[in-house]
Parts: C-alpha cells; sequence; structure tokens
C-alpha cells in the first residue's frame, strides 16, 4: 500500500492533544489525514487535511466518517463500538481492532481480562450499580479504604475516587464500577508497547510517574524509570504479557504498581499514544506518534531507545482560574536548558485541565530533575481575568 504523498485516506477519531501529536507526524510523512471530533475547536483541527465535527458515540457518526477512510485509528477510547464493528466487517482496517477494544473500553471487562490471563493485577469487585457498595461494607465484605472507578468512560483522574468512609460514597456516578483494593505501592510504572498489523513487536523503556496528591493526575514521568534493573525486566515481560493476550494493533501504554515487596502489578491499560510517552518527543530516537502511525500502517517499528534522559511536566490549569488562557512566564522557562514547551491549543483553561506539557531532556537524570522542578514552579496556566 502507498501511503505517501497517495490518495491514501487515514481517520482519527478524537480530534485531542494526542491526535494533535499524531498529526505532526502525518505531516512527516505526508500522509492525508480526516479527523472527527465533537467540538470545532478541538486541537487537531488545524492539523488534519479535513476536519468533522460529529459525537464520538453516535453510531451513524462514526459509521459515516469511517466509510471516507482507508484506515481507522482513535486518541480516545469513548467512541461508538458497533459502528467499528460495522466498519470492521465492511473491509475497513480499523487499529486497535475493536476485539481489543472491548475488553479495554470496560474496567470490569479489563480486569477480568487479567484474571483470566493469569496477569497480575490489584484485587477488586464488581457492582453493576454503585448503591450496592454500601451494602458490601455493611456486611463487611468491603472495607475501607478502597478505589472505586466507573467501569465506563473514566479518564485522567475522572471516574476515580479513593473511598475512606460512608460520606465518600455519596454523589458517585450510579452505574456500574468496580472496587480496587488500595495498595501500598512504591512506584507507578508505565511501559508503551508498540505492535504492527504482522505482529512485530517492540517496547519502550520503563517510565516512573510521580503523582499530584490531590488531582490524582500525573505531575512527573521520569525516563529512565529510576529502579532496580530486575524490575524493569519484570515490569516489560509483563507488558508484553498484557500486549499479547489483548492482540492489540498500535501502541499499548500499560500502567503498573510496583509493590512495596517489588511486585509489578497491572493497574489499567490504554491503546493509544498515552501521557506517559510523551516524553519520546524530544528524548527518543522514534517518538510513541511515529510508532503509532507506523504500528497502524503496518510499517517497520523504530527503534525506542532514548538518546537522552527525559522528564516531562503535565501542563495542567491553576485551580481557582477558569476563562481565556495564559500560559504565565513561558518565557523564564524557554531560557532553560533542553526545556521545550507544547501547548495543545485549548483557548479555555479550568482547573486541573491538562492545557500542555513541558519536557525537559538532559544527559544527566538528577540535572533534569532539577529543572523539572524549576519548570513546575515557574510556569503557571492562568486565566486572563481570573475571578
Amino acid at each position: 500500500m502507498d501511503y505517501f504523498s497517495s490518495d491514501f485516506k487515514l481517520g482519527i477519531l478524537g480530534g485531542g492533544q494526542l491526535g494533535k501529536m499524531m498529526l505532526y507526524e502525518t505531516r512527516k510523512f505526508d500522509i492525508h489525514t480526516k479527523v472527527m471530533d465533537a467540538s470545532k475547536d478541538a486541537p487537531s483541527r488545524l492539523a488534519c487535511n479535513e476536519f468533522f465535527i460529529g459525537d464520538l458515540l453516535d453510531f451513524e457518526a462514526v459509521y459515516d466518517f469511517g466509510k471516507k477512510v482507508d484506515v481507522l485509528t482513535i486518541e480516545i477510547e469513548n467512541v461508538n463500538i458497533a459502528a467499528l464493528e460495522k466498519l470492521e466487517h465492511e473491509g475497513i482496517k480499523v487499529y486497535p481492532p475493536t476485539k481489543a477494544l472491548k475488553i479495554i473500553q470496560n474496567k470490569a471487562k479489563q480486569k477480568l481480562f487479567y484474571i483470566d490471563n493469569d496477569i497480575p493485577t490489584a484485587p477488586f469487585s464488581r457492582f453493576a450499580y454503585a448503591s450496592e457498595m454500601k451494602d458490601s461494607v455493611e456486611h463487611e465484605s468491603l472495607e475501607f479504604p478502597f478505589v472505586w472507578k466507573s467501569a465506563q468512560f473514566g479518564y485522567d483522574g475522572q471516574g476515580v475516587k479513593i473511598i475512606r468512609n460512608m460520606e465518600d460514597l455519596e454523589g458517585l456516578p450510579p452505574g456500574e464500577c468496580i472496587t480496587e483494593e488500595m495498595i501500598p505501592f512504591k512506584n507507578e510504572l508505565a511501559v508503551i508497547v508498540a505492535r504492527n498489523v504482522k505482529g512485530d513487536v517492540i517496547t519502550y523503556p520503563v517510565v516512573e510517574m510521580e503523582f499530584h496528591p490531590e488531582a490524582n493526575q500525573v505531575e512527573y514521568v521520569i525516563c529512565p524509570a529510576r529502579i532496580d534493573g530486575k524490575v524493569a525486566e519484570k515490569a516489560r515481560e509483563i507488558a508484553l504479557k498484557v500486549s499479547n493476550k489483548i492482540q492489540h494493533v498500535g501502541l499499548l501504554a500499560v500502567e503498573m504498581f510496583q509493590t512495596k515487596e517489588d511486585e509489578i502489578l497491572v493497574n489499567e491499560v490504554a491503546p493509544r499514544p498515552h501521557n506517559s510517552g510523551h516524553y519520546s518527543i524530544e528524548a527518543s530516537y522514534t517518538n510513541q506518534f511515529e510508532q503509532h502511525i507506523r504500528s497502524i500502517l503496518d510499517l517497520p517499528l523504530g527503534n525506542t531507545d532514548s538518546k537522552v534522559a527525559g522528564i516531562m511536566v503535565n501542563l495542567v490549569g491553576a485551580e481557582g482560574h477558569t476563562g481565556d488562557v495564559i500560559y504565565q512566564n513561558i518565557e523564564e522557562i524557554l531560557k532553560l536548558d533542553g526545556v521545550t514547551p507544547h501547548i495543545y491549543g485549548k483557548r479555555q483553561t479550568r482547573p486541573f485541565r491538562k492545557m500542555g506539557h513541558v519536557t525537559i531532556v538532559n544527559e544527566d537524570l538528577k540535572e533534569a530533575r532539577k529543572i523539572a522542578q524549576q519548570v513546575k514552579e515557574t510556569i503557571k496556566v492562568i486565566a486572563r481575568n481570573a475571578h
């Protein structure tokens, strides 16, 4: 198949920042792209060849869009699966395949899949209705504290909450959910696995995530993870096992816990480019977005090694700020060595909204971490006239 400077059409469902960064790569290769998103202001609208407005959960919108392309991929999991299945059936190539998406899209199915395939994961319970959790607590089959996760449509710390008492159960969405035992972990790690159509597989180095205590969002992603080589090897092996069992095509980001005893437990997976791989744009020989394109077009996979140590800092909206965005002190961080800001193109900020990220690269990981701290403390994502 000739993809480059040709009539080939690649479709992307979702027009957020992941789509936008994927489009840097399709531009590099001169691959014709069509993107669909519900928002007319989606970050991807400027970088694709053709932009369509449509609801990703609407059967007709997804089906009609899919009929216009040769290969269809996603940048967010929350899409209409029935439409994708019909498109697959009619010969449109959909990656990741719907079989893989169905497992991943529902957190309860995802957890059962780990159990069925001997993939280590935190003990969990499944509830058809959130109200059933109260009964379980009263009958002592569920103990505080635990983690609540909505089964469908949670992302970026949405749809996840730590439950410490009965009051914390108030106001949760009523639908299907899972609860997980709180794991006293040492580290949160992630491994990105790339798999192309013919089944070639490669992993990126293990990264470590430092979290913001309140927002339940990642503050720093650090590559390479500051962990023992044996633990890193185990994490990569488990990520490969998950990839092999799910049989995705494209990228699979596998998020894991490293326990106090150095066991590795799989937390959850995402079948697309992922926040934990953004460092790769500056730090790797082949960044995650190019790798995703290579994978879904069945091209040879690229080298995943890092050229230098990389740290990523998420830029999220400051608390108490909603409105037209200003990136305060961005000039200050641009003075620092090895610092590259990525601004996603969202005009409106709100508290904890992902607005961009900054990559810090350095030969020396400790130095990179120091500069990352400086970046974090300097740049502020605020609103023009905050109230």
